[in-house]
């Protein structure tokens, strides 16, 4: 925090996610207000999630290309004038602008993950200062995305869609704001190959790189199976812990794990291996989640929320900084999107996955089935990646 350019770009990240948080719960609950369908209100995360996967492998290539801060200012603006088409959906005649204004959103916000992941290391370097950025950055958009949905869903209730879009919107202007306030440039060169020339030049790496490519695997493993997990929570909370309430302890457990986690992840992340602090804390995230979704007791699954934070943020830190770390600057970028991609493709089918799976087996065996997923995502980082790992390889 003592960097300027990293404070800035810390409190538009925070504030960014702030205003994307608040819509988690507040449009689907106005869709279903507006046309009583669940299926409306599920295609409103979907269209969020298509533009992940359409444009995820070309959000890289517009990083690499052009001056990343200004990217990102962009986005945020196009954010804003996205979500504003809520305003106008009142009938479910007009329920197709929610749509329209969830695919914009969901295309600012994936050309704005991989141009800021790729500027953070032009900002602090590459040295211990990152995994601190990297660290708090975990840590913010962790307790922030665990906060900001139930908040919306209140605000909803309490002031109508008009407010929380408007809050949204005011959210995405004052992350445009900080942004613009810096002064660390990019140094991103203008490319002269075509676009798709660029995008093989990513894919090529990623085949060149092992340690990469390996990441990249254990990364989707895990996410997938975070996914179900996450899909599972409301319902076994519900179920077996008491009701909706519960959810909520739960969530605030689990921030709390992250705020005592992000500054033990970043001595892990400097001190050991990318290949050791990754194995360890899925293999802690998997037991975690397994004492959480078999406790009998609330006590026993809020200890269990508690230390699942702490691995969780460690996992997000450790792949963050050994990314940014291990990639040539020019192609930070277009890597980074292809995490963002199967990201977005790991998290729509693990949150289709698990309760399709509940529906079959039963919650319990949906749940352990996830929890063993998680630990062979540790099994994965064991089997592939290298013991011994440069910043270049």
């Amino acid at each position: 925090m003592r960097v300027r350019d990293l404070r800035l770009l810390w409190t538009a990240r925070s504030i960014a996610a702030l205003g994307t948080g608040l819509l988690d719960v507040a449009v689907p609950a106005h869709l279903y207000a507006v046309t009583g369908s669940v299926l409306a209100t599920g295609l409103s995360l979907a269209f969020r999630y298509l533009s992940a996967l359409l444009l995820g492998p070309f959000a890289g290539v517009v990083a690499d290309r052009w001056d990343r801060p200004r990217i990102m200012i962009t986005t945020d603006l196009v954010h804003a004038a996205a979500i504003s088409a809520v305003l106008l959906a009142r009938t479910p005649e007009t329920i197709w602008l929610v749509y329209a204004a969830m695919l914009g959103q969901g295309a600012a916000a994936v050309i704005f993950r991989p141009a800021a992941q790729a500027h953070t290391p032009e900002v602090v370097g590459t040295g211990p200062l990152l995994s601190s950025a990297n660290a708090l950055a975990a840590v913010s958009t962790g307790v922030v995305g665990l906060g900001a949905p139930p908040i919306g869903g209140l605000v909803f209730a309490a002031a109508g869609i008009d407010v929380v879009i408007g809050a949204a919107m005011a959210a995405s202007l004052l992350s445009a704001t900080a942004i613009a306030r810096t002064t660390t440039r990019s140094r991103a060169e203008r490319s002269t190959q075509k676009v798709l020339a660029d995008l093989a030049q990513g894919l090529r790496h990623l085949r060149q790189a092992p340690a990469t490519r390996a990441l990249l695997a254990t990364n989707s493993a895990y996410l997938l199976a975070n996914a179900a997990l996450t899909a599972l929570l409301i319902p076994f909370a519900v179920t077996r812990l008491g009701g909706s309430v519960q959810v909520g302890y739960l969530l605030s457990a689990l921030g709390l794990g992250f705020l005592v986690g992000a500054p033990i992840s970043r001595r892990l992340v400097d001190r050991l291996s990318p290949r050791t602090t990754l194995a360890v804390s899925q293999t802690f995230v998997a037991g975690a989640f397994f004492l959480m979704f078999n406790a009998a007791t609330l006590p026993v699954a809020l200890t269990a929320a508690v230390l699942l934070g702490i691995p969780g943020v460690t996992v997000m830190v450790a792949t963050h900084t050994w990314l940014q770390r291990a990639t040539p600057k020019k192609l930070l970028g277009r890597v980074s999107s292809a995490f963002v991609t199967v990201e977005a493709a790991a998290n729509m089918a693990g949150a289709l996955a698990g309760p399709a799976l509940s529906t079959l087996t039963g919650l319990t065996p949906a749940l352990n089935a996830a929890c063993a997923l998680a630990f062979v995502s540790a099994l994965i980082t064991l089997a592939l990646m290298p013991r011994n790992v440069a910043p270049g390889e």
